[in-house]
């Protein structure tokens, strides 16, 4: 059975999609778009930007969710349809108030427009410490921490310095390949 590193999983800094501090959503996205269009089409494409400060050092990551929060409506009427589910009203029924306030707003188009001039330090999620793996430290670590955390991706280091992405897509194929050489392997012994 092979062994899987850290270190020849994750993707390297320099493979991924970044912007500095201070960019807009949109260009990050064209970073995204660039980073995909250069990286190994075997592999699983990029979700998230990281966004750099200036001394090049990782401040956070804008992930798919995130943009799409940034769509969301923030007014007090929105707020009113969360609150109406604590006197038991069904999910379908606060949907369906939701729907129609949501109609009655800007259209899509509107919004991801002024969206695409939001800057990426307002929507991107600062990494926590659990989202931190040294690349000598084990995959089980990796996964355990993967796990753990609800995360997509973990920022490899070494010391303190930020060296990839380890990525959730890329830890899961590695696990299924091992299961597939696992199964092989208990074919022959029946």
């Amino acid at each position: 059975m092979e062994k899987y590193l850290i270190k020849d999983l994750m993707v390297p800094i320099s493979e991924y999609a970044t912007v500095s501090e201070g960019a807009t959503l949109f260009e990050a996205y064209l970073a995204l778009e660039k980073a995909q269009e250069e990286y190994d089409h075997n592999k699983y494409r990029h979700r998230a930007v990281l966004v750099l400060d200036k001394n090049r050092r990782v401040l956070g990551k804008v992930g798919q969710l995130d943009v799409l929060r940034a769509l969301e409506p923030k007014n007090e009427q929105i707020d009113l349809f969360e609150d109406i589910r604590k006197y038991g009203f069904s999910d379908q029924f606060t949907m369906s108030l939701r729907e129609q306030h949501l109609m009655q707003g800007e259209p899509l188009t509107e919004i991801c427009k002024k969206t695409a001039q939001t800057k990426v330090e307002e929507l991107m999620s600062a990494p926590t410490e659990g989202e931190y793996v040294d690349v000598d430290a084990s995959l089980e670590t990796a996964i355990h921490q993967l796990v753990r955390g609800s995360h997509m991706s973990l920022l490899v280091t070494r010391k303190k310095e930020i060296l990839g992405i380890l990525r959730l897509t890329d830890v899961f194929a590695a696990i299924f390949h091992t299961m597939k050489e696992c199964g092989i392997d208990i074919e022959k012994d029946t």
